[in-house]
């Protein structure tokens, strides 16, 4: 590199204020997951005092993460660390009911620890759950770390600023997209490919409501796209793969998709068509 451009990365590493290695948030992100999930923990706690060591030693590590922005936090980095670990038991709790959710409605899962274990919808969730705390405190930067971070590991890219309730499940999950102001329901489950979107992007709208609202026991099956901050898809109801759907319906509703396809025979076919993809 010529001396010139490095002259320039100089400059810009000097105005850096807030330096916080989005490692540390990663690695204190699986902290916590290890810490609320035994199938995920790469150590036994024997005790309720190394269990109690433990959450001690995050709550210090994220404390120590946090004064890296203390200029941009709302509050000290003590009181705020305290704050995420007291919400703790309720992060766990929702999540607990999301490993229910799933278990329950995949013929394919064998048990809660499996899900616990292995399900990126339960992973991505879980994440979402602990990420939205640190957005619901205006603690800038470590929510969307925290959310990229799932999302890079799952496939799965849940805005931290949505709001979802309990029993929300997850199946497959790839693809999925939800927006920073949707809201989501209890007992709601979504299949992969699912978008939870805005009609706009305008910067304009950065501070209103621009997702959908997913009321309870709502399924939405794979490839829907959802959009706009008034669109409001009533309890009970139905929306079927591929739907675009971009007004209200009201509760109990059926939205399906139907293609166009048509199916022919022929007795004897001149030759057979062999496609490589």
């Amino acid at each position: 590199m010529d001396n010139h451009f490095i002259r320039k990365l100089f400059e810009e590493h000097q105005k850096l204020h807030n330096q916080m290695p989005g490692s540390a948030a990663c690695h204190f992100l699986e902290g916590i997951m290890q810490l609320l999930f035994p199938p995920l923990s790469e150590q036994r706690l024997d005790t309720t005092e190394a269990v109690a060591v433990y959450a001690e030693g995050l709550q210090i590590e994220l404390q120590q993460i946090l004064m890296n922005l203390e200029k941009v936090l709302p509050a000290p980095a003590k009181q705020l660390s305290e704050e995420i670990m007291q919400q703790l038991p309720t992060v766990y709790h929702l999540c607990m009911t999301d490993a229910v959710a799933i278990a329950d409605g995949d013929p394919a899962a064998q048990s809660i620890t499996e899900v616990i274990r292995s399900y990126p919808g339960f992973r991505a969730v879980a994440a979402h759950r602990l990420a939205h705390e640190f957005y619901r405190l205006h603690i800038p930067f470590l929510p969307r770390i925290l959310s990229e971070y799932a999302h890079a590991k799952t496939g799965i890219d849940i805005h931290p600023g949505a709001k979802i309730g309990s029993h929300f499940c997850i199946d497959h999950g790839t693809g999925v997209v939800i927006g920073e102001t949707t809201i989501i329901g209890n007992h709601v489950k979504v299949y992969q490919g699912v978008t939870l979107g805005a009609l706009s992007v305008d910067k304009a709208m950065a501070n209103i409501k621009r997702h959908p609202t997913i009321e309870d026991y709502v399924i939405i099956y794979s490839g829907a796209t959802i959009l706009g901050g008034n669109t409001v898809v009533g309890a009970y109801s139905i929306v079927g793969g591929n739907v675009w759907l971009t007004e209200s319906v009201p509760p109990y509703s059926r939205i399906y998709h139907r293609p166009q396809i048509k199916v022919s025979q022929v007795s004897e076919p001149a030759g057979i068509l062999n496609y490589s993809i």
